[in-house]
């Protein structure tokens, strides 16, 4: 293990983790990310090991980002860029995820460089339907609309409302993934191959976000007002202060 974070302390650990700001906006994404209690924040939810980080989107009325583009939700998003980063090993995080159609939370590695040269790692994104979450890989040649992408879904008596540990490993060959230790998913380097060079032999940092609306959630329930992939329904919860992404722990190992 060469990376744990278990949220306990009750604030952000800032030598680990930076926090995006609302100069970054993708995707047609309703929100735009602040740095702020309200939507990064600390507690000890039921079935949590201790502590945990809480994403949270919130309404904060007539926000103007410095680019000028408006909206009325802002929301939290974290990464380790060029304080934590793997190659080979595993990546896997404990996560709880709120049941409301066009939310769109995601834990994923990012490498870097120019998108989608640095490569891109799905670990689990999920769209608003609680059924089921994805795994995708990004990179040159096989960018957005990637056919590298698997979902899982979960079983009877499950589903993202609970807890559950999303992982990938990477190996010189090949990305795995995994929902509770239960592989689904394997892309091998042959298979990446097909579509363009493999970009996986990198280092890549991790990303925890909690975006709502935007182009996936859209092309999934067709919403498109009041937000795009956002209904209302949606925002009168988020109004309530209702929707979080709860994650226990994040943990990341080396391969010998």
């Amino acid at each position: 293990m060469i990376f744990a974070d278990e949220f306990n302390a009750g604030t952000l650990d800032r030598s680990r983790w930076n926090v995006e700001g609302p100069a970054f906006w993708v995707n047609n994404e309703v929100q735009a990310y602040v740095d702020s209690p309200e939507t990064i924040s600390f507690a000890s939810p039921a079935g949590a090991d201790g502590g945990a980080l809480l994403l949270k989107p919130v309404r904060r009325a007539g926000y103007v980002t410095p680019s000028g583009r408006r909206t009325d939700y802002v929301s939290g998003r974290i990464n380790t860029a060029d304080k934590v980063d793997v190659t080979f090993g595993k990546v896997e995080a404990r996560i709880r995820l709120p049941d409301a159609m066009g939310v769109w939370p995601a834990f994923w590695l990012l490498g870097y460089g120019n998108w989608p040269d640095s490569g891109e790692i799905d670990i689990m994104e999920n769209v608003g339907d609680k059924a089921w979450i994805n795994a995708a890989i990004h990179g040159p040649g096989y960018s957005g609309d990637t056919p590298l992408y698997q979902r899982f879904d979960f079983p009877a008596g499950e589903d993202v409302t609970g807890w559950h540990v999303y992982a990938v490993e990477r190996t010189p060959d090949a990305v795995i993934f995994s929902v509770d230790g239960r592989e689904y998913y394997r892309v091998t380097r042959a298979l990446v191959e097909r579509y363009g060079p493999w970009r996986f032999d990198r280092k890549q940092y991790l990303i925890l976000n909690f975006a709502i609306g935007g182009v996936y959630p859209a092309k999934v329930n067709g919403v498109t007002a009041p937000w795009p992939g956002l209904p209302q329904a949606t925002l009168d919860r988020i109004n309530r202060g209702e929707l979080a992404m709860a994650v226990d722990w994040v943990r990341v190992w080396a391969r010998d």
